[in-house]
């Protein structure tokens, strides 16, 4: 008899959980009938039993013979134990069943894995069922010791006798993204009935760990899917969900995404936390609701919470975006009062904020205060910042003061830096100057554009450096080029030269705008 003796040998006599001395007459005929029951539960051992599939998991265990895979077959463990040896199934003289779930549950969370998982499979064997308590401390113990096979039995085991809870999902589903990966867990939830109309036993728990799953990946379009599909379900998000909701979107940047979730956690009467409402500032002021965005601000403020230095820049980049100067420089004062030290972004945010509203001389005069504070906090940004108001002011040597102290500082000057110098010149009428700048750009190996020549060369024009523009022409062939020379030779007055340039461009294959095209329309019927 291949059954009994298979089954006595996995049967250790020495290892009886009991706690009530049986009844001596009664023992012959109680094991007896434990064993006729082992024979119906371990046809096949513990071992080799299967669990239906879900979805493509794959679980692997380093250093044992364990592997869980499914595709379309049926996850199944061989027979070598994580352990090192087989599960032993004891005799159990004790059948109260929230006395031995006690005892599962309490092995459980003293870590003995290999106690606790023996009296579960021993309770199974005995026709006893432990409770959903003891299965959930149960899963949760194989899971922190890297037991995922096993887990996925216990559990399927709870579903088969409906005692699943959220939690018994949430820790599931997290285990499989852990050893598995995003797309396993996912498929998982989608195998439970996730996103289907059926009715399901989720719960909130069961769509945060989902959403929390998704977070990870910063995947916010299965994380929209989870949100409606839990209010499909008519389950109502806890505080946890909506933080986790506005915080993924606004990181992925969908901000109006972030604002719906932030309003419907308010219409729903939860009290944003403070990564909440910080993500919302930032996707506000990144929509342009800078009066939200200050609104939320004061609120933090008044609630005694304190904004970080990441939402302050970012209130203050708005705000000078949308031209309150005064606003924005009031939210300096209080990054000062909070205790944190403005940065580079703090200070390109309000150089920003002057520039815009033509405040030109202000931003150079707190350019100039932070150079001597802070220089080490000096970019290239406030640079550039700094040389378009000195372009807008006419300063055309203060901004060759401040391109030679890029160099000098060994910032990495670039093409735009030196455009705006050279358009600097070009408004105050020194091309000489413009060229020297020019010459100097090419010899420190920095590529020239089509701006750069287009200032060049219309400062060229009205400085009379005919030649300086034939030179320019030659170098860059450009019909953005051709066209600015043309106009510029018939503004001036010097339409034999601008009808020699015409025929050139158009042999050249390059055709004029129309701009160009009128204006030597307009110089051939003068001569008609």
């Amino acid at each position: 008899m291949k059954g009994p003796q298979r089954l006595h040998n996995s049967i250790i006599a020495s290892n009886i959980v009991a706690s009530i001395e049986p009844v001596a007459t009664s023992e012959d005929v109680r094991e007896n009938h434990l064993i006729e029951r082992r024979e119906e539960f371990l046809d096949l051992d513990f071992v080799g039993s299967t669990l239906p599939p879900w979805g493509n998991v794959v679980v692997q265990q380093g250093g044992s013979d364990v592997e869980v895979k499914s595709g379309n077959q049926p996850l199944a463990v061989s027979g070598k134990m994580a352990f090192g040896s087989e599960i032993r199934v004891q005799f159990l003289e004790e059948a109260n069943e929230e006395i031995l779930s006690r005892r599962v549950l309490m092995l459980s969370r003293s870590n003995k894995v290999r106690s606790a998982l023996e009296l579960y499979e021993s309770m199974k064997c005995s026709g006893l069922q432990p409770n959903v308590h003891a299965c959930n401390s149960l899963l949760s113990c194989l899971i922190r010791n890297g037991l995922l096979d096993y887990a996925l039995r216990v559990f399927e085991f709870m579903r088969t006798n409906e005692i699943t809870t959220g939690h018994s999902y949430s820790l599931i589903l997290k285990a499989v993204e852990h050893a598995q990966g995003f797309d396993s867990a996912l498929d998982m939830f989608v195998g439970f009935g996730g996103y289907s109309r059926q009715k399901k036993d989720f719960d909130v728990i069961v769509y945060n760990t989902m959403i929390s799953v998704c977070g990870r990946v910063n995947n916010w379009i299965e994380t929209e899917k989870l949100w409606r599909s839990m209010k499909e379900d008519g389950l109502i998000g806890t505080r946890v969900t909506y933080s986790l909701l506005v915080c993924i979107f606004a990181r992925c940047s969908q901000n109006e995404l972030a604002l719906d979730a932030y309003n419907e956690m308010i219409q729903n009467g939860l009290e944003p936390g403070d990564d909440v409402t910080q993500a919302v500032i930032g996707s506000c002021t990144r929509e342009g609701k800078w009066d939200l965005a200050l609104n939320l601000f004061e609120n933090m403020l008044n609630g005694r919470l304190k904004p970080n230095l990441i939402s302050c820049n970012a209130l203050i980049n708005s705000l000078g975006k949308a031209g309150e100067v005064k606003l924005a420089f009031k939210v300096h004062s209080i990054i000062k009062i909070l205790g944190h030290t403005p940065d580079v972004y703090t200070w390109n945010g309000l150089l920003t904020a002057l520039y815009k509203a033509n405040q030109h001389a202000d931003a150079l005069q707190l350019f100039e205060s932070i150079k001597t504070e802070q220089s080490s906090e000096l970019n290239v940004h406030l640079y550039n910042t700094a040389l378009m108001a000195c372009q807008k002011l006419g300063l055309w040597e203060k901004s060759l003061q401040l391109l030679w102290q890029m160099e000098t500082s060994e910032l990495p000057v670039s093409t735009s830096s030196y455009n705006i110098v050279i358009h600097a010149c070009e408004i105050a009428r020194k091309p000489k100057i413009a060229l020297q700048v020019y010459e100097h750009m090419v010899h420190r190996k920095c590529t020239p554009d089509t701006l750069t020549y287009l200032s060049l060369i219309r400062g060229c024009i009205w400085g009379s450096l005919w030649a300086e523009v034939e030179e320019i022409l030659g170098v860059a062939p450009d019909v953005s080029l051709y066209n600015a020379v043309i106009q510029g030779m018939c503004l001036r007055g010097k339409f034999e030269s601008a009808k020699k340039l015409y025929t050139r461009m158009r042999e050249s294959g390059l055709k004029p705008d129309g701009k160009t095209r009128a204006l030597m329309l307009q110089n051939l019927q003068r001569k008609i």
